[in-house]
């Protein structure tokens, strides 16, 4: 066939329109899968804040669940979802829940040795994924942190065990809820004055508050305060474990706020109680593996109670301890360990969730959640097991009712 110029102009016009069919159905497809997607995200974070947060991505994954020897347990449906006992009561019960909050506490949070190993191959939320839910429900979590966080420093002498973990596990504490930590403990010193340093200002860098220890005495015993819900809530952290003198914050040496001679403790809570609607001090205090706590434990907490204190929350024995109604105010004293490494002594590993739900007059509604840890993971704990839990702190505690269900009251 002979060359026709007009012919090949029909060609070339006839494939350019097919090029630009071909792309206009392309580049509609593409729109219609980026609005689809976009739906999808925007229902998503609707959904999510009609639920009240916006889950962070983890980590990382856990592994499939293999046996519960050798492998931790993946998070399930039912344990996510585990009713509270102060949880899910009826708006005639509540009424307008402005002039309260409601409070989380736990035990000992350790996120190094063992437990860091874990974490590095499971993930820094791996500890918190089970209890997540009961951590998050609270206007105000608050727990001991139970290392200093740092890479530099000289380790304490005569010390049997030394304690530091990695910076990048906190922002995993904060985003499972909690909102202050305690940082009076006979750990937070183990690598010195540089190691604590490093501790405070790392938790300042993510905005995580922080009690109990200082440059001086002053920033050592000065309280912290949160508002929710209209109330002002006042923390103390102090510790009567010190395990060197040096270790104690003094009027130009840093350290810890410590509670052998409880006087400036005495004034920082009147300070509170002054500044403050609700006071709550963490004390860490008692003897180890002790299911009782010993009488300057209850000589201490009467005493905070006495200055103001509406809630005493006590942690180092690493197994828990029962509770006291003191004068309309409460003492828990232990907590025992929530997130630690694994021992020999089977009750370290039983731990829980302390809810309490306070009244600007500082009248609180208390409830135990009964958990169990495995691998350094706390879990709720099966019903029968949960329910001698209870009972053996029914047993333990001082003009206190520990319910079945949870709930506890004054006799």
């Amino acid at each position: 066939m002979p060359y026709s110029r007009s012919q090949s102009h029909r060609r070339t016009r006839q494939r350019n329109r097919n090029k630009l069919r071909r792309w206009l159905v392309i580049n509609l497809i593409l729109l219609a899968a980026v609005i689809a997607a976009a739906v999808w995200v925007w229902s998503e974070l609707r959904g999510d804040e009609n639920r009240g947060t916006v889950d962070k991505p983890r980590t990382e994954t856990a592994p499939p669940a293999e046996s519960q020897a050798t492998s931790p347990a993946a998070p399930t449906e039912s344990s996510a979802a585990v009713p509270s006992p102060l949880a899910s009561p009826t708006p005639e019960e509540t009424g307008d829940r402005s002039g309260s909050v409601t409070f989380a506490f736990v035990g000992d949070i350790l996120p190094a040795a063992r437990v860091a190993e874990l974490m590095d191959k499971y993930g820094y939320d791996y500890p918190y994924r089970e209890a997540r839910s009961l951590l998050e429900a609270a206007d105000l979590t608050a727990g001991n942190l139970e290392t200093s966080i740092t890479t530099r420093g000289d380790p304490a002498q005569n010390k049997q065990y030394l304690f530091r973990g990695p910076a990048e596990a906190l922002p995993a504490i904060k985003d499972a809820g909690f909102d202050v930590l305690s940082l009076a403990n006979n750990h937070s010193l183990d690598y010195g004055w540089v190691g604590l340093r490093d501790t405070m200002d790392a938790l300042d860098d993510i905005q995580l508050p922080h009690v109990g220890a200082g440059a001086d005495a002053a920033e050592a015993y000065t309280p912290r305060y949160l508002e929710r819900n209209g109330l002002t809530v006042g923390f103390i952290g102090v510790t009567r474990v010190v395990p060197e003198t040096d270790w104690k914050a003094g009027t130009n040496h840093p350290g810890l706020a410590e509670a052998y001679d409880p006087t400036k403790v005495i004034a920082a809570i009147r300070e509170a109680k002054g500044n403050a609607d609700l006071v709550v001090v963490l004390v860490h205090w008692g003897i180890e593996k002790a299911e009782r706590p010993d009488d300057k434990q209850k000589t201490l907490g009467h005493a905070f109670v006495d200055a103001g204190a509406d809630l005493v929350i006590g942690s180092h024995p690493h197994v828990l301890q029962g509770f006291e109604a003191y004068k309309g105010k409460w003492i828990a004293y232990s907590l025992g360990n929530f997130v630690f490494s694994t021992t020999g002594n089977p009750k370290t590993s039983e731990t829980g969730v302390l809810q309490a739900e306070c009244a600007a007059d500082g009248e609180c509604k208390l409830a135990f959640n009964p958990m169990l840890s495995k691998q350094s993971q706390p879990a709720p704990m099966e019903p029968e097991a949960a329910k001698e839990i209870l009972n053996r702190l029914n047993d333990l505690s001082y003009g206190a009712i520990v319910k079945e269900n949870g709930h506890i009251e004054a006799k």
